[in-house]
């Protein structure tokens, strides 16, 4: 009896954990959408990387996943340490490819999937990084020139794309959460042989 009064004890304290982690990562208490590991230690405890993946099962299920993004870095390390976690970004998204209907229902107008497409292969063929001005350009001729400024500023406020104080453009986190840029850049090699 005292065995399955701890195994219900263990379960009532895992599922309180997790579904305040998933309180973490679905309501978005800043502009940018999830919660850095610090944050979910602070919450829910140092075993927050334990949660997260109970709480990833769950979430599996109905077609969603974690991710985590290393800010700081273009390519994730192979063996993350703790302090990495904690700087580290836990994102939720959908588990399968999105396609363009399911786009829409997000909220997307496809000439802004297009902007966005166009501006990471643009970035990603310029070595990771270009200049705003040659980033405008470009897009003035794909999109109305009255939607240019407002499109790359509404990419960076969303974290798909980073600029610095020098007016560079980098790939932002959440394209490296959402986007597989090889898939991208192959689909595209494609559509131009085409």
């Amino acid at each position: 009896m005292e065995g399955k009064a701890r195994s219900g004890e263990r379960k009532a304290y895992h599922a309180t954990k997790i579904r305040k982690a998933a309180q973490l990562l679905f309501y978005k208490r800043h502009s940018i959408p999830g919660a850095r590991g610090w944050e979910l230690k602070k919450k829910i405890g140092s075993d927050y990387l334990k949660v997260i993946n109970l709480l990833n099962e769950y979430l599996a299920k109905i077609g969603l996943t974690i991710k985590t993004v290393f800010e700081e870095e273009t390519n994730p390390p192979e063996n993350p340490s703790n302090e990495q976690y904690d700087k580290a970004r836990f994102y939720i998204t959908l588990k399968d490819e999105v396609n363009v209907e399911d786009a829409k229902m997000m909220g997307w107008r496809i000439d802004d999937l297009a902007a966005l497409c166009a501006s990471i292969a643009f970035i990603i063929s310029r070595g990771g990084k270009a200049p705003r001005k040659e980033l405008e350009d470009l897009l003035r001729a794909k999109i109305p020139e009255w939607r240019v400024e407002t499109s790359i500023n509404k990419f960076v406020r969303m974290g798909y794309l980073i600029e610095d104080e020098d007016e560079m453009i980098y790939i932002g986190w959440r394209t490296r959460a959402e986007v597989d840029q090889k898939k991208l850049l192959d689909l595209l090699l494609e559509a131009e042989g085409k």
